[in-house]
């Protein structure tokens, strides 16, 4: 080796001693930053904002404003592939409402402490009568299912938008108008959004300061007379920020990573693989759009800097003598790569936006919170991205984590609008109310137990549909046994095929056997008159028009034919009704009901020989042999558990068994209005009142009025052509916020995509399915449900249908 070399070789040692010092330098410093000044801070000193309002509104630095937004979901992951791309549209609109004076962040917040609130939402405590082994089997039974799911993982989403204002008054007015823009397009994506007032953000930063789920307690009157602030209110008993790589914050540690974008095409199951994760995890997206101008301006920098480049290696390809299109590969993917962005940006209504993805995860000791982030780092790995710890970071990782509309970590990722809304924030809704919430199963997709409760609906009318074996019945009796356990409501049932029976004598109810020989269970006669009325069965000023129109229902089924009845037969026996019905509205006494021999009396006295005809038809359910419906009730209808055994009725009678339990349930439901008492109806087999056109006509009607007056009917039928025989019977699907839907027969597969708006993907869950698993449609919530009841119990011993199984009891 030469002197020279010798001495160039001391020199390049000497810089590179240098940098290393410098490096050295400049980590310390960054080490000192984050171990702190030496001084004692309090954990209120921590939290980085100045003010939070009663509105809502917090005051984060100086200059800077936020207010934010919980919002819901919907689902995204089961929609048409044509929703799907409608969603995603309109998710990358409502990102490009954002300019670049408003910083976005979208916090997604898991807090797995809620298994304490969701074992008491299906909690049934015992009472003094002699169901408590019922209640107990049954919530034993909801104990198990919850066990499967994850419940306990509270799941919240916001999104927090800050400006920069000279004052709370300035702030307010524009903060004001983006919050109405931004519930306006979480409208447009059909999702419920509500803004948080001042003291739900509070309660927000509690929940996340206090993971264990303590309960939060605060009043903005407290502050005055104690000189206190809202920090001491939501701050945790201490932050340690000490290590390089953890933080502890109470009696939890945890530590904060950011996501690393690696991949060169993203997938919209990022995110929402990251929220599934079964462990407490916060998700937080920070972005800032970029001024499309200045966009533009850098990418054009970019492109002639790349260009200048590929100049000089052309000119150092001449003067070596090799072909001047031969380009190292970097060169040319990142000048593509530049003209394709620059052409989004100028033709494709792409914006310009910097994200930061931080991932929070904590836990009780160290070894569950490293598991918990190798558990995320493999959801990172999956989508060729990377998981990467915020060394030195965690005090800004943290407070950036917390939605407040503040990022201090300046660890950014450029991407186009499209790019950005990949990390779609919607996946499945989940369906987990409290109070008087009835189970329906666990849903199909995230195995979390589905709690409802129907008189939450606008319309709680529902229906159940389902091939034979699909488990109809079986669901009824479920939710029959549910309603009877936790509510007050009475409870009656039309038994077309004798299935309830045992059900309803274990729940102490009352079975009534409606007969061609008038004679009940136990051999006594057991009566029930459809000239039945009291004085509220209907809202008008007199109950007869309504009445009326049963009668009528009445005559066309017993009448019959093609053609049903007439206008004139309508007018006769309209004018009948009225008639038998007089002396009743004057005085009513029961002893002055009419029956249906009345009614047949009173038509022969009138002079049209439609009258006669009508009579002559009537004639054989007044003195022939299918003449129990013509006496007066004598069943006492007190029990709040009553089903109508009409199996015994046959062919010819059936429907007309069918409607007129269908107007004595009416008549109850008229009575517990008064008392502010709620009616469940379920009709098996309802598909029998719509054959005729008067019988449907006025069973829509009724399904119409029983939701004004307290009552919650449920039809259960096979035959879903029979529900859109006419337009009219379509009424009752539209007058239905509730709808379960088991095995599905091909053809009315393809009905219920159409009438529903199902997707392909929702409609696997309807086809060729087990029994017990099917689609749940309550209000506009859609999910997949999996309901296999425990076989080895008594509640399923007495609910199954299965002939095996019955026969084996």
């Amino acid at each position: 080796m030469s002197k020279g070399q010798t001495k160039k070789t001391r020199e390049a040692a000497g810089n590179r001693r240098k940098l290393t010092r410098a490096e050295k330098k400049q980590i310390a410093a960054v080490i000192r930053q984050a171990k702190g000044d030496g001084k004692a801070h309090t954990a209120q000193q921590t939290i980085p904002y100045l003010a939070m309002y009663p509105d809502g509104i917090c005051k984060v630095a100086q200059r800077k404003y936020s207010k934010s937004i919980a919002f819901e979901d919907i689902n995204y992951q089961l929609a048409q592939a044509d929703d799907k791309t409608a969603i995603f549209e309109n998710w990358c609109d409502f990102l490009n409402y954002f300019d670049a004076s408003v910083n976005v962040q979208l916090s997604f917040i898991n807090q797995g402490s809620q298994q304490e609130q969701a074992a008491r939402a299906i909690h049934i405590p015992p009472q003094n009568d002699d169901f408590n082994s019922i209640r107990t089997e049954y919530s034993d039974m909801l104990k198990m299912q919850l066990a499967k799911g994850n419940n306990g993982l509270v799941k919240h989403k916001y999104i927090t938008f800050s400006i920069e204002a000279d004052n709370p008054a300035a702030a307010r007015a524009r903060l004001s108008r983006i919050e109405t823009d931004v519930l306006n397009n979480f409208k447009v994506l059909g999702v419920s959004a509500h803004p948080l007032s001042g003291y739900e953000r509070l309660k927000v930063l509690h929940g996340v300061f206090h993971p264990a789920g303590e309960p939060f307690s605060f009043s903005y009157d407290w502050l005055t007379p104690t000189g206190l602030t809202t920090k001491d209110f939501i701050a945790p008993s201490s932050f340690k920020f000490g290590e390089g790589r953890y933080f502890a914050m109470g009696k939890k540690m945890g530590a904060v990573s950011f996501l690393e974008i690696l991949a060169p095409e993203l997938n919209d199951r990022i995110l929402a693989d990251m929220l599934d994760l079964e462990t407490g995890v916060i998700v937080n997206l920070h972005i800032k759009s970029i001024d499309q101008s200045e966009a533009i301006k850098t990418i054009k920098r970019k492109i002639t800097d790349l260009d200048k480049m590929k100049i000089e290696e052309q000119k150092k390809a001449v003067r070596s003598g090799y072909d001047i299109d031969i380009l190292p590969s970097d060169l040319a993917t990142f000048g593509n790569e530049a003209k394709n962005l620059l052409q989004d940006l100028q033709s494709r209504n792409e914006r310009m936006f910097l994200l930061t993805f931080l991932v929070v995860n904590m836990a009780d000791t160290k070894r569950k919170l490293e598991n918990d982030i190798f558990a995320a780092a493999g959801i990172a790995q999956k989508y060729n991205c990377a998981l990467t710890r915020l060394d030195y970071q965690q005090e800004a990782g943290l407070m950036s984590s917390i939605p407040l509309g503040e990022n201090l970590i300046p660890i950014q990722r450029g991407l186009t609008t499209s790019s950005t809304a990949i990390f779609i924030p919607f996946i499945t809704q989940e369906l987990f109310q409290t109070g008087a919430a009835m189970y329906y199963g666990l849903n199909a997709l995230s195995n979390n137990m589905i709690l409802c409760d129907r008189k939450q609906l606008k319309n709680p009318n529902g229906l159940i549909l389902g091939t034979p074996g699909s488990g109809k019945s079986f669901a009824a009796k479920r939710e029959i046994t549910n309603a009877f356990l936790i509510t007050d409501d009475d409870i009656f049932i039309c038994d077309p095929e004798a299935e309830y029976f045992a059900l309803v004598k274990r729940l102490g109810g009352q079975v009534i056997r409606l007969s061609p020989t008038g004679k009940g269970m136990d051999g006594t006669p057991q009566y029930v008159n459809p000239m039945d009325m009291n004085l509220n069965y209907s809202e008008d000023d007199s109950p007869l028009a309504l009445k009326s129109d049963f009668i009528l229902s009445l005559c066309e089924l017993v009448i019959g034919g093609k053609e049903g009845l007439q206008p004139v037969d309508k007018t006769v026996i309209d004018r009948a009704v009225r008639n038998v019905y007089r002396d009743y509205l004057a005085d009513p006494d029961p002893e002055k009901m009419p029956i249906l021999g009345d009614l047949y009396d009173e038509l022969l006295k009138q002079p049209e020989p439609e009258a006669a005809r009508i009579a002559a038809a009537l004639e054989l359910y007044v003195s022939g042999s299918l003449n129990v419906f013509n006496h007066r009730t004598n069943v006492e209808l007190s029990n709040r558990l009553v089903c109508f055994d009409i199996k015994q009725l046959g062919k010819q009678l059936k429907k007309l068994g069918m409607l007129i339990v269908q107007d004595q349930i009416w008549n109850r439901v008229t009575i517990n209005r008064a008392e502010k008492k709620s009616t469940r109806y379920y009709m098996d087999e309802f598909h029998l009142l719509l054959k005729e056109e008067q019988t449907a006509a006025y069973s829509v009607e009724i399904w119409k009025r029983f939701r004004k007056w307290g009552g919650i009917p449920t039809a259960i039928t096979q035959n879903i052509k029979d529900l859109l025989a006419s337009r009219e019977v379509e009424n009752i699907f539209e007058n239905s916020d509730f709808v379960l839907m088991l095995n599905q027969a091909q053809g009315d597969r393809a009905i219920l995509a159409k009438q529903l708006n199902i997707s392909p993907q929702q409609m696997k869950y309807v086809t060729h399915t087990e029994a017990g698993e099917g689609l749940i449609f309550y209000g506009n919530v859609v999910l997949p449900f999996v309901d296999h009841f425990p076989k080895d119990t008594e509640l399923y011993r007495i609910m199954t249908t299965k002939p095996e199984e019955v026969s084996s009891l």
